[in-house]
């Protein structure tokens, strides 16, 4: 539901949000149309998917011990937080043992694990999410909580729509793990580095939301997917 400026959280009541919540106001009827497109399309890949995921649920469970599904809590429209669905692609207890981010060749990861990252098949279940309203196919990655409380304030426009399952950021930055393998502090390369770049693109992608320029995110994605290099 769009709200009046007024009725956003304090946090993002901001000088710096302002002209992105203006620019949105005016497209409000895209946003609707954004939403129904969401909801239908996820209900629909959701039945057509519900026996390739319960096989991947299987080998999840052949490959490794610990839950089928990976939940952690992130943060989505208006700073509002939800535990993402994301089938488990590392050891049980991976946030005990690393950081939020992976880098490449994380042992944390599991045999299936790579071969569903890979593919971006771990991202199936969030058509849950889409469902619920709390994620959007196209739209800004939802984060963890810790990097959200330090974002910078322009950063926080990014919360105006819904956190997406893909974006012109993860197009550009799909091997973003790889950015990391060399840092000594992963944690802050991230939010120093990488973050403040995928940003740009994000950001960007709100000042200039058009519905149908998402549905070219989406083919871009998908070709991106298949091996297609957009940097």
């Amino acid at each position: 539901m769009w709200r009046k400026w007024e009725d956003l959280p304090g946090s993002m009541r901001l000088p710096e949000v302002k002209p992105y919540y203006d620019i949105l106001k005016k497209k409000r009827f895209q946003l609707i149309l954004k939403r129904i497109f969401d909801f239908t399309v996820a209900l629909i890949l959701l039945v057509v998917t519900l026996i390739p995921m319960a096989i991947i649920a299987i080998c999840i469970k052949l490959d490794s011990s610990g839950p089928v599904f990976y939940r952690q809590e992130r943060i989505t429209t208006y700073g509002k937080k939800f535990k993402i669905h994301k089938f488990r692609t590392m050891v049980s207890n991976a946030d005990k043992i690393g950081t939020a981010v992976t880098v490449s060749g994380d042992s944390r990861i599991t045999n299936v694990g790579k071969k569903l990252r890979n593919l971006r098949l771990d991202e199936l279940p969030q058509l849950v999410d889409v469902l619920e309203g709390t994620m959007s196919f196209v739209g800004t990655r939802p984060e963890a909580v810790k990097y959200v409380e330090q974002y910078q304030p322009e950063f926080m426009a990014t919360l105006l729509m819904p956190a997406g399952i893909t974006s012109e950021a993860s197009i550009r930055y799909k091997d973003e793990y790889k950015l990391l393998t060399a840092a000594e502090d992963v944690d802050k390369a991230y939010m120093e580095d990488v973050l403040p770049a995928k940003m740009v693109w994000n950001l960007e992608s709100v000042r200039r939301f058009r519905f149908l320029r998402e549905i070219l995110t989406m083919f871009r994605t998908v070709a991106a997917v298949l091996g297609k290099d957009y940097n």
